[in-house]
């Protein structure tokens, strides 16, 4: 039967003594398979530092490339937030300027404008590395579609201001303001007692005494669509300013433009006369609303 010692001899340098150490066999085994297990972690220790050694340059970049996108995202979403503070300015100034034309807001645009989510403060407390940033992309997403709706709006409420204000410098273009000629007022808007029967009449307009042949000039905007000799008036000349406004011009001496023409406020028109039925030179001057006469004394501004 075979022993289940092993005897290992142990020959000193110094000596010429040999030693014997005995052990089982069972303890050699155990031995070697701690040495070989040993061996085979400090192999595995080693193949994984090597390994993390060549790909801790690649980390680094992929940790620079993290920090880039990280800066980038958060200068997008300062961006948004600046378009956005930039949106409720522009709605705020478009409000005043309504304000200002008394031009009645749409209430259903107010909620276009309550824009808001995530901006680059909400960066402060992410990892650097591990972060999903999928959360605030989506809501820099939803931002930018309120920013191109809102934009779309705005751009609408500005035309329809623009048309408003156009349509207003119209209106203030075509409304008599100024004098049309020069002198005194010989006779004002209303009733008074004729100067041919002493009776009672009404008298449509504003007699401005003058010399014969000062000129006289267009109080608005318009377009002559009369100028030819009517009745008691004389020579006579009409102007439609538009928006319903007509205006007459009576007893003049010469008009210096014919039907058709396009006047601007203060061209010359006709020079003051004394044709038709008229005591002395003198303007006959008329404002109508919507075919209704007027005091033309409400539109001398000057």
């Amino acid at each position: 039967m075979p022993s289940k010692k092993v005897t290992f001899l142990i020959v000193p340098q110094n000596t010429s003594k040999v030693k014997q150490v005995k052990c089982s066999r069972a303890l050699v085994g155990l031995i070697t398979c701690v040495i070989a297990v040993g061996l085979l972690g400090i192999s595995f220790i080693l193949h994984d530092y090597f390994t993390l050694k060549r790909t801790l340059p690649s980390r680094q970049a992929l940790a620079r490339d993290v920090a880039n996108q990280r800066a980038q995202i958060q200068a997008y979403a300062e961006k948004i937030r600046d378009l956005s503070t930039q949106m409720t300015a522009l709605h705020a100034f478009e409000k005043k300027i309504k304000v200002i034309a008394n031009i009645e807001a749409q209430a259903d645009r107010e909620a276009v404008f309550g824009i808001g989510g995530a901006t680059g403060d909400d960066l402060e407390d992410m990892p650097a590395l591990t972060e999903d940033y999928s959360g605030l992309i989506r809501a820099m997403h939803a931002q930018l579609d309120q920013l191109s709706e809102a934009s779309v709006v705005q751009s609408q409420a500005f035309e329809e201001v623009y048309g408003c204000l156009q349509d207003q410098k119209s209106l203030l273009a075509s409304t008599p303001a100024i004098r049309p000629t020069t002198g005194w007022i010989s006779s004002c808007f209303g009733y008074r007692k004729s100067p041919f029967t002493g009776l009672k009449e009404f008298h449509r307009g504003l007699d401005i005494a003058t010399r014969a042949g000062t000129p006289i000039i267009a109080p608005a905007d318009g377009v002559v669509t009369f100028a030819a000799k009517k009745g008691g008036l004389g020579r006579l000349m009409v102007i439609d300013h538009g928006h319903g406004i007509v205006t007459r011009y009576g007893h003049l001496k010469t008009c210096l433009l014919q039907r058709g023409s396009h006047v601007k406020r203060g061209d010359k028109i006709a020079l003051v006369g004394n044709t038709g039925r008229t005591t002395a030179p003198h303007l006959h001057y008329e404002v109508h609303l919507n075919g209704i006469p007027v005091n033309p004394a409400k539109y001398i501004l000057n």
